[in-house]
């Protein structure tokens, strides 16, 4: 029992070990290195992916953001077109009012024209008849009816012109 440490014993599990090592390295640390890398590179080209796939919906984003404000600008100029033509057709509505309003009174003037000349001449020959009426009374058969209307339409006349 002197020698507890058998040389031997360890010398061949120093060899075992290492010869567990190189079947280990060789083939199982170079698949499980060759998964890692695998898995590595898979994780890169995922986040890489994402990465395109961002960059791609940034780039849509920003494409749909440049659209809905050319689409609120052109609904804008829209509305101002709107309202441009409801003001156009506003002020056409007034100017042909005014016209309208303007033709009809220069017709209720002329009417109103007519009408007094009418009354003025009925006026006129009313007065010619109230006055060879009392003309008659007064001459009573002094001169005949002809020349007692022609003798008042003068008269008529003369006071017409005095006004």
């Amino acid at each position: 029992m002197g020698n507890l440490i058998d040389i031997r014993q360890v010398v061949t599990q120093i060899l075992g070990f290492l010869i567990l090592l190189w079947g280990l390295r060789k083939f199982a640390w170079g698949p499980v290195l060759g998964m890692l890398e695998a898995r590595r590179q898979k994780i890169a080209g995922e986040f890489d992916l994402a990465a395109r796939k961002q960059a791609d919906a940034e780039q849509l984003k920003g494409r749909y953001e440049q659209e809905l404000r050319n689409i609120d600008a052109h609904a804008r100029q829209k509305l101002q077109e709107a309202v441009a033509e409801g003001q156009k057709v506003s002020a056409e509505i007034k100017a042909q009012a005014n016209k309208e309003a303007a033709d009809r009174f220069a017709r209720a003037e002329d009417e109103i024209a007519r009408e007094r000349e009418k009354a003025k001449e009925l006026l006129k020959r009313q007065v010619i008849q109230l006055s060879v009426r009392g003309a008659e009374k007064i001459l009573r058969r002094n001169l005949d009816e002809a020349a007692q209307r022609k003798l008042v339409g003068e008269f008529i006349d003369e006071v017409g012109v005095l006004q």
